[in-house]
């Protein structure tokens, strides 16, 4: 692999490859979308399931293509992740820009000094100086890049500061350095960064001393209750009112009169207007569902993981569950794609690839698969449940939370192998930079729309034709044993059963238009929260865990349906006799 050296025209500096690299919680998001803006493009690298992004690096009439790595440790390639960045090094680029985090230089210099051993020129950007001051830490720059061989630019990303100088030096002619071979990259490692820092008192800030209190069970408890109450307040009541005071009424005042009265002056009639804008008509339900129904939950949950998550609390809350999620076969560490099964069980799913054994993987994904509500279901169950019983929908969660724990306790016994102690890395406790934010925010909805409205459409278009052709009768009458006789719902029902297949919200939605009990709610929604994984989830399941392991997860899901909402159905129709 050569090292690209010679200087550039203007023409060929639009192919310019940069890659973007660094340790994971270093800000290198920011300073990717600082030097992007907003010309970004999400996709998986060539044949795995590992995401990155690649943007567009302007520089007066000069173009650059820059890659974010995946965010590593090392290039040891015991994860995807780091056989990923291997990969992207060997591919070959113009120049490397490293990310290091001056409040943690020591650590961050493994990655520095690994990456001088492939032929290609480097420029390190040394980020959270600002914090590094707070914390009494200053690092010599200059001196810093005198022992890198290196250029070495000090950033403040989400305040803009050195991006602009970063930026020039990117766009500059570099040379490569020959080849080091290091011994004890560690020893090496300590020694530099013992050389070039110095460190004086300071008082502790309150962000950081908030960011201690929340990591010890005495203080980090009640600040979990808290931070974990406003989010769900959040999500749920300003869903709530996104809903009932802009959306439906916007629904029902404007769009329905607008798009029935379009109809109206078409020569279309009997079972086919029906279809289009009836009971259940596809033009009406494509819009009420997803967007009037769904979307507002949706954003408001992205909003509050993506605030989270930036803010460096998230590993706080795995620190926190640690001695919990033990007793289930699992580091606290896997808190993240855990709460990410929230969101969506797609990415929680592929999140699992950092834990640190096949065993782990297995509990994380089955845990998600089989107990946790994606966000549009999570929505689907507010709007079910939350008008008639906030307690039925308390419930409804409590037997989410009991089988959560209940398939872990369950694994851990059943499958072979051991949990390895969390190794867990603590970032700085920071406030998110408002423009990334709103990116990742962006990204976030765009990929849900573009990957749960097209089936959820299917979904709709199916139910249209069912319910308007009368085919859903003979379909009730073939599942009365299970749906009327076991579940105790009315034959229409089956109609929710049909569509959970496609989108487990599907299995939620059809229920609001019913006139059902208390208890027949509890019970759509108990049957629901276990049904069938999306197919898209059951996707993911084959590609990273094979056939048999995702049939078993989807069977699982399927039994528990029917046998937890027959089960409720009963037990409450008891109670209130």
């Amino acid at each position: 692999m050569g090292c690209h050296n010679q200087p550039k025209t203007s023409s060929e500096l639009h192919d310019k490859k940069i890659l973007l690299m660094g340790n994971p919680n270093v800000g290198k998001s920011v300073i990717f979308s600082r030097l992007t803006g907003l010309d970004v493009i999400a996709s998986n690298y060539t044949g795995t399931t590992v995401s990155y992004n690649q943007g567009t690096l302007r520089y007066n009439q000069q173009k650059a293509s820059l890659i974010d790595v995946p965010g590593i440790y090392s290039l040891d390639a015991t994860s995807k992740a780091e056989e990923v960045a291997i990969d992207m090094l060997n591919e070959g680029a113009d120049l490397i820009v490293c990310v290091l985090d001056a409040t943690h230089l020591e650590r961050n210099l493994h990655l520095a000094l690994t990456l001088k051993q492939y032929n290609l020129p480097i420029v390190y950007a040394l980020n959270l100086n600002d914090v590094a001051l707070r914390r009494g830490i200053k690092i010599d720059t200059n001196l810093l890049s005198k022992y890198l061989d290196a250029p070495v630019i000090e950033t403040v990303a989400v305040k803009k500061e050195g991006i602009a100088e970063l930026k020039d030096e990117v766009f500059k002619s570099h040379s490569c350095v020959e080849i080091q071979s290091i011994e004890n990259i560690n020893e090496k490692a300590e020694e530099i960064a013992e050389n070039v820092t110095k460190t004086f008192d300071v008082k502790v800030s309150m962000l950081e001393r908030i960011g201690d209190w929340a990591i010890h069970p005495l203080s980090g408890i009640p600040i979990a209750i808290l931070v974990l109450g406003v989010a769900i307040a959040l999500v749920v009541g300003g869903g709530a009112f996104l809903r009932g005071f802009l959306l439906l009424p916007l629904l029902d005042n404007f769009y329905i009169p607008f798009i029935t009265g379009l109809i109206n002056l078409t020569p279309i009639d009997g079972v086919f207007y029906q279809i289009l804008v009836g009971e259940y008509g596809a033009l009406i339900k494509i819009i009420e569902w997803p967007f009037a129904l769904i979307l507002p939950y949706v954003f408001l949950f992205y909003i509050v993981f993506s605030f989270l998550e930036d803010s460096g609390y998230l590993p706080r809350l795995g620190v926190l569950m640690d001695s919990l999620f033990k007793r289930l076969g699992l580091p606290g560490s896997n808190i993240v794609p855990f709460i990410m099964g929230y969101g969506c069980a797609v990415p929680a799913i592929l999140g699992t690839r950092a834990s640190s054994s096949k065993k782990e993987r297995i509990i994380v994904v089955s845990m998600i698969s089989i107990a946790v509500p994606c966000t549009a279901q999570t929505s689907a169950f507010i709007v079910l449940l939350g008008g008639s019983s906030v307690l039925a929908l308390l419930f409804v969660f409590f037997i989410s939370f009991l089988f959560i724990v209940l398939t872990g306790l369950l694994l851990n016994k059943l499958l072979k192998g051991k949990t390895r102690p969390m190794i867990l890395e603590i970032p700085n406790l920071l406030m998110p930079d408002v423009r990334s934010l709103l990116k990742k925010i962006w990204v976030k909805l765009k990929h849900y729309l573009k990957d749960a409205q097209g089936p959820m459409f299917v979904g709709i278009i199916i139910a249209a034709l069912l319910v308007e052709t009368n085919a859903l009768l003979y379909i009730g009458n073939a599942l009365q044993p299970v749906v009327v006789g076991w579940l105790d719902l009315p034959q229409e029902a089956s109609l929710a059963l049909m569509l959970g297949v496609i989108r487990r919200e599907l299995a939620v939605v059809p229920l609001l238009g019913m006139d059902l009990t208390t208890v027949q709610l509890i019970t759509g929604a108990v049957v629901a929260l276990f049904y069938l994984p999306c197919f898209s989830a059951f996707i993911v399941l084959v590609k990273e865990f094979k056939v048999r392991i995702a049939v078993t997860i989807g069977l699982s899901t399927f039994v528990l349906a029917f046998l937890m909402g027959g089960i409720v159905q009963h037990v409450l129709n008891f109670l209130i006799s």
